[in-house]
Parts: structure tokens; sequence; C-alpha cells
């Protein structure tokens, strides 16, 4: 595989990591607009939901990443990088919706979870086949 057919994945890559980081300053500034210093992380509903969507995100790359790449390398790194910008669209929805209200949260994390879902099965699928179809 030349190294250029990877570009496209390795910038998703770099945008899901430049989102992780803006939700991570989001939560410096709700500690600092809702007065909740470190280590406390409760004591205000509103900075609690930036919290969550912080760590839930953390959660969830550590699935996506490898997933993202393992189906890049074994399937098509096009469809790989169009799936993966897919679940970055799908994480600031889930993000914008938790900041407004925790029950908003569904859509946004239903479409992160099903290009997951896409990357992850559809390597599994093409590794097996690989295994029988030489």
């Amino acid at each position: 595989m030349d190294i250029k057919t990877l570009v496209l994945p390795a910038i998703v890559t770099l945008v899901a990591l430049l989102v992780y980081f803006g939700l991570g300053i989001g939560v410096g500034v709700a500690r600092v607009k809702y007065k909740i210093m470190p280590p406390q992380t409760t004591g205000n509903e509103d900075f609690e939901r930036v919290y969550r969507v912080h760590q839930n995100t953390l959660e969830q790359m550590i699935i996506f990443l490898p997933c993202l790449w393992l189906f890049s390398i074994f399937v098509n790194p096009n469809w790989g990088t169009i799936l993966g910008s897919v679940w970055i669209v799908g994480r600031i929805g889930y993000a914008w919706g938790y900041y407004i209200e925790a029950s908003k949260r569904a859509a946004g994390n239903a479409i992160a979870s099903l290009a997951l879902l896409a990357l992850m099965f559809g390597t599994l699928f093409n590794l097996v086949r690989g295994l029988f179809y030489v």
C-alpha cells in the first residue's frame, strides 16, 4: 500500500484529536464559568455535561482510532476516511446535544456509533473473508 493512500485517514485522525482537544478546552472554560475547581467533577449539572462529553469522547476514541486504521489498511482508506468523518460529525452532534440537555445527545451518539460499527464489522468481515478467499 502506497503511503499516500493513508494521508486522508491520517487527516481524519488529526481532526478527531483536535475535536477532543477542543472538548478539553471546553472543560477548562466550564470549570471557571461554573466554579468547579480541580479535582472536583461534580457540583453543577451544566459543568457535569461538558465534563461527560469530554470523558465519553475519550472512551470512544480508544475504540475508534484502531478501527479507523484497521479499516483503512485492510479494507479501503477512502471509505475509512468517509466513515471516520461521519464519526467526527456524530461526536460533534453528541456534544452539542448533550451541552443543551442530556436527552438530546442520542442522535449524535447514534451517528457516531453506526460509523464505528461499520468500521469495526467492515474490517472483521474483510479479514475473515481473506482467510477463506486468498
